[in-house]
């Protein structure tokens, strides 16, 4: 069975930071592409950022230069360092795994930023 557990979220002031980590369990994980998703009221989920299984990574223009994705293969964890964090970053975090014709996705964890 295929887990992927957020943790890491909570209340942070503006230009605060906040690191998210996503354990997976189930899958291969070196073989997966890993990303984290956000989604805030009202709004669609957005792909964040990136990390392919060879260590590339990609990001949303509005969190580049602030964010940094990161994975440790080793602990089957994918890693999202958010720094200098606005209001507009507040959203429910999802991770995401996708490989192999499958994706799956974690529960999400809350990032609530205050102005």
């Amino acid at each position: 069975q295929v887990q992927l557990v957020e943790s890491g979220g909570g209340l942070v002031q503006a230009g605060g930071s906040l690191t998210l980590s996503c354990a997976a369990s189930g899958i291969i994980f070196s073989r997966f592409h890993m990303g984290w998703y956000r989604q805030a009221p009202e709004k669609q989920r957005e792909l964040v950022a990136a990390i392919s299984a060879a260590g590339y990574t990609n990001y949303v223009d509005s969190v580049k230069g602030r964010f940094t994705i990161s994975r440790d293969n080793a602990k089957n964890t994918v890693y999202l360092q958010m720094t200098s964090l606005k209001p507009e970053d507040t959203a429910v975090y999802y991770c995401n795994s996708n490989g192999w014709g499958s994706t799956y996705w974690g529960k999400g964890t809350l990032v609530t930023v205050s102005s």
